[in-house]
């Protein structure tokens, strides 16, 4: 036979069992497209990797797709990370997610208003980390210079929204990216409204965060910004609850004067502490910002709450003590027996 014939046969076969392989094998199997989770350790080496994919059903034949993988030069370029594949993948599709990084994600929403301590649990869940480790990073010193916030801390700078992130990103990860979203909501158009109102990216924000705490409608914002920026102007003690309840640590069901009194000399107590606390006391959303940039034009001074949520906005303080009588009657027709004659205080006053 001549032995050009068979070597020429020879590559023929050879091309075609790599034809085989490549269409067959690594077509996918063609049974159940089930869902799996596969974890990929940083610095998990092909073989291990595609171990894995077998043992999942996700790929036949580790072997054929490891050197399938490199001939195509994706054996260094596999990423790390939690990733959702199909049994019963090609080998393209499995290589495609495991190049690109295509790693399972999650959400993590954080409420408008929530604080560090409130946030923490939530961070943890996502990161896999400890809550009181969470809490430490976001409580360390010098973390407002690291994140390039104005401070003091992070609170109210780590911007509330809904995230995705993968799971066991890292915590600073996590708030870098929630400093990146705080960072994006101040507009051009809203740091000149900020040097029109002459107050420093802090202040605003700590207005804010005032303002988001008061606030259950967002479209009194803005008149709950002018009364409290009415205050500032002329001279007046704020007596915001929020701030009180910040200094104390946490909510309370009702906000008693000895509970006040106790915290009398915290720079949170804005009852005994003239002008705005030292930094934000929550995190508020854009509608609150813009709110505190944009207060309504009317002379309020004071306003109380109902127990629809709504407030009753007054310019004197018999127009007040008055608005405060009604909303007293509207709490005891709700509450029998309720009426803050305990020493609760009113929202402000």
């Amino acid at each position: 036979m001549n032995l050009k014939r068979v070597a020429a046969a020879g590559v023929l076969v050879a091309a075609s069992a790599a034809v085989f392989v490549v269409f067959v094998l690594g077509a996918g199997g063609g049974g159940p497209r089930e869902p799996v989770q596969i974890t990929v350790p940083p610095g998990a080496i092909l073989s291990e990797v595609a171990d894995t994919l077998a043992a999942r059903g996700v790929i036949r034949s580790q072997r054929i797709f490891g050197l399938y993988a490199r001939l195509r030069g994706d054996d260094r370029r596999v990423k790390s990370g939690m990733y959702e594949l199909r049994t019963s993948s090609s080998w393209d599709e499995a290589l495609e997610h495991l190049t690109l990084g295509t790693v399972l994600t999650r959400l993590m929403t954080i409420p408008e208003g929530f604080r560090l301590r409130q946030m923490a649990p939530r961070i943890a869940q996502i990161t896999g980390t400890a809550v009181d480790s969470v809490v430490a990073l976001m409580e360390a010193p010098g973390i407002e210079r690291r994140l390039g916030v104005p401070g003091p801390g992070v609170e109210g700078y780590l911007f509330p929204d809904t995230y995705r992130f993968a799971p066991g990103v890292p915590v600073e990860s996590v708030l870098n990216a929630m400093v990146e979203r705080y960072q994006v909501v101040w507009t051009e158009d809203r740091r000149s409204r900020l040097a029109e109102l002459e107050m420093s990216e802090a202040q605003l924000v700590t207005l804010a965060s005032i303002v988001q705490a008061e606030a259950r409608e967002v479209t009194e914002m803005p008149s709950i910004s002018a009364v409290y920026h009415n205050r500032l102007r002329d001279g007046w003690l704020l007596q915001a609850d929020p701030t009180v309840l910040y200094a104390l640590g946490g909510p309370r069901s009702r906000l008693l004067y000895a509970a006040i009194d106790s915290v009398a000399d915290s720079p949170y107590n804005t009852y005994s502490q003239r002008g705005l606390p030292p930094g934000p006391i929550g995190a508020p959303g854009e509608a609150a910002i813009d709110a505190a940039l944009h207060p309504t034009q009317e002379d309020f001074m004071y306003f109380v709450a109902r127990p629809d949520g709504s407030h009753h906005f007054t310019r004197t303080l018999a127009e007040h003590n008055r608005a405060k009588a009604d909303a007293r009657r509207a709490w005891d027709r709700l509450a029998a027996g309720i009426d803050g004659s305990d020493g609760s205080s009113p929202n402000p006053r």
